[in-house]
């Protein structure tokens, strides 16, 4: 590679692929991590956005079918809503007739169980966040590694374009292992953000969906029930 690459011209400026190609077998490592990083934060983002729900109307709405005592629209309004607090609602409206004790179980272990979905592919995203600038670290140095090799071999009469290329090679590697981690960093720190947001709406549905099916929907049915009672006894009274 000639020396005077180094300086970059309006005339003579190179192509980003031509750069990328200048930066030894470790960029095309590092072209792969990117890739795979990018895969996850997508994928995250999406399965976060359709998790991701309005709870405090779902739980209104369950909570208005439910004591219309509409238990099949109730489970079909959870199965046509995506996400983990529907998944919990429906198991927690399929076991409504179970003791208070179990059913907070019921719930508690279907929260616990969530999490790891939730989770899933981040340790991948914060993993690359980690290793792209080390990468690029390898890069580095084995481009300075095959400086001191030429300096070794050729001694004195090593060319400027041999030290210029290793330096190159090096340079390359490291500011695209910088450029891979900074953006991977923020990527991971935003979907925790949203990862938080959402294990907090299950934490905060799970208690609320334990109150209706164990007290709210309990009393109400209970009411209905003394109604229809003392209605019973109206009418035999008036035969």
């Amino acid at each position: 590679m000639d020396f005077y690459v180094l300086a970059v011209s309006s005339t003579d400026a190179q192509t980003a692929w031509e750069l990328l190609r200048q930066g030894g077998p470790m960029v095309w490592v590092l072209l792969l991590t990117s890739a795979f990083g990018i895969t996850a934060f997508l994928e995250r983002l999406l399965y976060y956005h359709r998790a991701q729900i309005n709870s405090s109307e779902f739980m209104a709405g369950v909570r208005t079918v439910l004591k219309n005592d509409n238990v099949v629209e109730a489970v079909a309004i959870c199965d046509a809503t995506p996400g983990p607090v529907a998944r919990m609602a429906k198991l927690g409206i399929l076991n409504r007739e179970q003791s208070h004790d179990r059913l907070r179980e019921l719930l508690d272990d279907h929260s616990r169980a969530e999490v790891p979905r939730l989770e899933k592919r981040l340790n991948m995203l914060g993993t690359i966040a980690q290793i792209a600038p080390l990468l690029g670290l390898l890069g580095t140095v084995l481009g300075f590694i095959q400086i001191f090799r030429g300096v070794w071999l050729e001694g004195n009469w090593v060319m400027a374009n041999e030290l210029a290329g290793g330096i190159w090679q090096g340079l390359i590697c490291m500011a695209l292992g910088l450029a891979i981690a900074i953006p991977c960093t923020i990527a991971f720190n935003y979907l925790v953000g949203r990862k938080d947001d959402i294990a907090l709406d299950i934490e905060k549905s799970n208690a609320e969906l334990l109150n209706i099916l164990a007290f709210e929907l309990a009393s109400f049915n209970s009411n209905s029930n003394s109604k229809v009672k003392k209605s019973g006894e109206r009418v035999k009274n008036k035969r």
